[in-house]
């Protein structure tokens, strides 16, 4: 124990630790899985499965409860025989303690006889069991342990899965019953009373095609009444997903602006909306249907939310006003971080913390209940001793006081922060571990940890489907298991002790959680571990910082101000370590979304973690090993280029692989481009740039405002020099010319339009504006013919670049002035995606000689049509799509030209 202790004179508290107990291990297990097989399974079944274990578990304690009567008589028995009382007991125990019997005549006699075989063979010796610890061998309660415990052991685990059969079987009832889900069946328009249970939140936004599909809000609800059209109510509580469509009230706020009403509203408020239900998707969600509500409907608010609620809300939105001022990172992040409210983290931050596996933070983790019961009642290992700290004993505060206070912090912080799994995880564990400090026991975790999983699957069945809770749980385990273990060996091979427990932490939960999070993203992040290893030293002073600037809101908002400043140090330190992470090209590797591809990445974790062993025995080969998935993520552009070939020497012209959209970026020296179009998404025409090397964009031209165009250019504008933006004159659709619009705004960028006849030229690059004419009138598909049309010339190569022009405003290009510019060119970038609706004489006209199309693999449009390909090659072009061959690079002139493919 002393050597343990790593201090010369050996620990100021020394203690032999037991075993870990995990009694309450399998019970916990069998109720998860229990409860995960069990919901929406048939009734009948479900019924069966809680019977037989109920009657099989009872019928082995009732045969063990037998057992025990028969091992007490057994040991009557046994003190007869001398070893529970008497003298002979007596001299028993002090030969057990006391090195006098030990080392005496008859210590060596009573070892003799232990071990030799007469001693053992005797029947009652054989009835008696084995008994340490100075306790008598036939104490009655003992007896016959070794065969006893199994049978207890398999009874309650069947005695815990017949509780999670019964609950699952009754909450998946709560879906069936009632009439609403015949209704939904039937798509009917209903009026009926519901109450929130959830914070409301925003969809993300998506493209689908070539406009962004609008937002909506998502609230958790219940219907408590369902008015009938002859006048009669329905009571009920059924659980439904209410889903607050976009729809144009004139001087409404937008869905997704803050002053929106029902962004606001709180769990426990009371509606009457008028909605159409619709079935609940498959895949076991715990609701029964969706209530699809319009919103331009009226807000008819009939029931004020609870006082708690009330109370909680306004904490909430203390917080977010106390924030107001900050950058936007910190403005976004510190109320997430503190109470996950992530109403303001932009699509693209929360896509970095996804890359980086740094969402937990968001998610209002265990850590942030444990960093609060910390500074509360001091470090968990000095909870119950004289010399422990936190501001309880400060306070004068007595032990079990400080255990009545921790469980009320704790309730405050599941209102506070809304019951999510990780949040209800954590405050299960929270309130175990404050009762063992109420009653004096001694604290184990493992068991803290079961038990809480054991009631919350009780409690609500669904959890156990949670994949939250599931990584909340994991993660837990792997730190209370494995990283103890980890940073004792990493100790062991002289790494100080504070920076072996942080690399312990981060990879045992990393190398646990990795399976379950790549069925989620399909892809394995390769920069978590140091990206949580560096965050984790700014989480604890942002969580103080956070819940302070929360409490001091209501009461002194300039000095929550003041707090949430000094927060957003810290928090803008975990912003920009998620997004430096999550843009290096190397970060992270694609991975099959399956369970199947989730069981070899856990092969692969312990074949790491077998090799990782040995290799720490050798500092030189880790090091080299260090040094290649260095080199391996932050993937440096001259060995890249090296190694892969990408981007090809001399390159001219790229169209990067964004999926249904288009992104051409055209060389103008180097780092240096002109990108044309940024796709549909921000973060592949981000990674395309990145690969490319282009850090400086004189010009971005966006041809047209649809979203398969214009949804990217966050991606295009990120981290990089841009000169100006160049669009067409007609700005429809509206919302995305706004979008864009918004976004050169906020970096302070120029807005150009572009007209027939423009020329412009940088580096060895120039072009010429061949559409739209000044005075264009774009037929009724406005957006696609108001398409912006460049004909460009480098060392010597002619590319036409046709946006998303269609037949009439091709056919209109070919009678204009500008029509005289054109002829034969070496590249075309063939119009929309290579749709049916091109021009022949076009296509006649300009005969070229490469032909790219870019368009996303098995795209529903049937993009490109086969009439277009082949019309292309019965003019002479080679044709090369993204789809199939991915991002292409066009290298050369004249006789030499040639496309390279990544």
């Amino acid at each position: 124990m002393h050597a343990a202790s790593g201090q010369r004179l050996g620990a100021s508290n020394p203690r032999e630790e037991g075993p870990t107990d995990l009694r309450l291990v399998p019970p916990a297990l069998a109720a998860w899985v229990t409860a995960a097989v069990t919901l929406g399974g048939p009734p009948g079944w479900v019924a069966g499965v809680a019977v037989v274990c109920l009657v099989v578990g009872g019928a082995l304690l009732i045969a063990g409860r037998r057992g025990a009567h028969r091992d007490s008589e057994e040991g009557r028995a046994g003190r007869r025989f001398g070893f529970g009382e008497g003298q002979h007991g007596d001299r028993f125990r002090e030969g057990l303690e006391g090195s006098r019997f030990r080392e005496g005549a008859e210590g060596g006699r009573f070892r003799d006889g232990l071990e030799g075989r007469r001693f053992r063979d005797a029947p009652e010796v054989r009835r008696l069991g084995e008994r340490r610890e100075g306790i008598p061998f036939a104490d009655g309660r003992r007896g016959e342990r070794t065969h006893r415990w199994p049978r207890v052991s398999v009874a309650a685990v069947l005695l815990c899965v017949a509780a999670a059969a019964a609950s699952a079987g009754l909450h998946g009832a709560d879906l069936r019953r009632g009439p609403v889900p015949a209704l939904a069946r039937q798509y009917a328009q209903v009026t009926v009373e519901v109450e929130v249970t959830s914070d409301a939140r925003l969809t993300r936004p998506r493209v689908k095609g070539d406009h962004a599909a609008p937002t909506a809000v998502l609230l958790d609800a219940e219907v408590r009444r369902l008015m009938r059209a002859d006048g009669t109510d329905v009571l009920m509580r059924t659980p439904v997903l209410m889903i607050v469509e976009a729809g144009s009230a004139r001087g409404s706020p937008p869905l997704s602006d803050e002053r929106s009403p029902w962004l606001s509203l709180l769990p426990s408020t009371r509606l009457r909306v008028a909605a159409r239900l619709a079935p609940a998707l498959s895949g076991g969600d715990e609701i029964a249907a969706v209530l699809r509500v319009r919103g331009s409907a009226p807000l008819e608010v009939v029931g004020e939310p609870s006082g708690p609620q009330q109370f909680a809300g306004g904490l909430r939105a203390g917080l977010r006003q106390a924030t107001d001022g900050l950058d936007a990172d910190a403005r976004a992040l510190l109320p997430g971080l503190v109470v996950g409210d992530t109403a303001r983290v932009t699509p693209e931050l929360d896509e970095a913390f996804k890359a980086t596996d740094l969402t937990h933070l968001l998610a209002v983790s265990g850590g942030n209940f444990t960093i609060l019961l910390a500074l509360f009642i001091g470090p968990p290992g000095l909870a119950q001793r004289v010399e422990r700290r936190g501001l309880a004993p400060r306070l004068g505060v007595p032990l079990r006081a400080t255990a009545l206070f921790g469980g009320a912090l704790t309730i405050g912080f599941v209102i506070v922060c809304r019951p999510d799994p990780s949040v209800l995880r954590a405050a299960a564990c929270g309130s175990i571990a404050l009762l063992a400090i109420a009653t004096g026991r001694r604290r184990s975790l493992i068991p803290a940890l079961a038990t809480a999983v054991l009631l919350l699957v009780l409690y609500d069945p669904w959890l156990s489907r949670s994949y939250g809770f599931v990584l909340s749980v994991l993660a837990t385990g792997a730190l209370l298991t494995l990283a103890p273990r980890w940073s004792a060996a990493l100790q062991r091979r002289r790494v100080p002790p504070r920076l072996a427990e942080a690399l312990a932490a981060a990879g045992a939960a990393q190398a646990v959680c990795a399976p379950v999070v790549a069925v989620l993203s399909a892809r394995v992040s390769l920069v978590a571990v140091p990206c949580n290893l560096l965050a984790e030293f700014a989480v604890a002073p942002a969580t103080v910082l956070g819940f302070a600037t929360m409490a001091t809101a209501s009461v002194a908002l300039p000095a929550a101000k003041a707090l949430a400043w000094c927060a957003s140090w810290p928090v803008q330190w975990i912003a920009d370590i998620a997004r430096t992470g999550a843009a290096l090209p190397g970060g992270g590797v694609d991975w099959p979304g399956s369970w199947t591809g989730a069981l070899l990445l856990a092969l692969a974790v312990v074949a790491v973690v077998f090799v990782g062993r040995r290799l720490l025995r050798h500092p030189w080969l880790t090091g080299v090993c260090g040094a290649l998935l260095l080199l391996a993520v932050v993937q440096p552009p001259p060995l890249t280029r090296v190694i892969t070939g990408w981007p090809p020497p001399g390159w001219r012209m790229a169209m990067c692989d964004v999926g249904q959209g288009d992104a051409t970026v055209l060389a103008a020296g180097a780092g240096t481009a002109v990108v044309v179009d940024a796709g549909p998404d921000p973060i592949l025409v981000d990674r395309c740039l990145g690969a490319l090397g282009v850090t400086r964009i004189p010009l971005v031209v966006l041809t047209h405002f649809h979203a398969d165009h214009v949804a990217g250019l966050e991606g295009v504008l990120r981290g990089r020099s841009v000169g100006a933006i160049e669009t067409t004159g007609l700005e429809e659709p509206a919302d995305q010319a706004e979008f864009v619009r918004r976004e050169a705004a906020a970096r302070h960028i120029p807005v150009t339009r572009a007209v027939s006849g423009e020329r412009r030229r940088t580096g060895g690059l120039d072009w010429q504006v061949l559409w739209p004419p000044p005075s264009s009138a774009p037929t009724p598909d406005g957006p696609n013919d108001a398409s912006v049309t460049l004909l460009v010339r480098s060392a010597g190569l002619r590319m036409l670049l046709l946006g998303d022009l269609e037949p009439p405003a091709q056919q209109t290009l070919l009678r204009s002035p500008a029509a005289a510019e054109l002829g034969a060119v070496d590249v075309l970038k063939v119009a929309h995606h290579g749709s049916a609706y091109q021009d022949p004489d076009l296509i006649r006209r300009v005969a070229p000689r490469l032909a790219l199309i870019s368009c996303g693999e098995d795209n529903p449009y049937g993009h490109p049509a086969p009439s277009t390909v082949a019309a292309l090659r019965a003019g002479g072009a080679v044709v090369l799509r993204t789809d199939e061959d991915g991002a292409l690079a066009v290298v050369g002139a004249g006789g030499g030209l040639s496309v390279a493919r990544h």
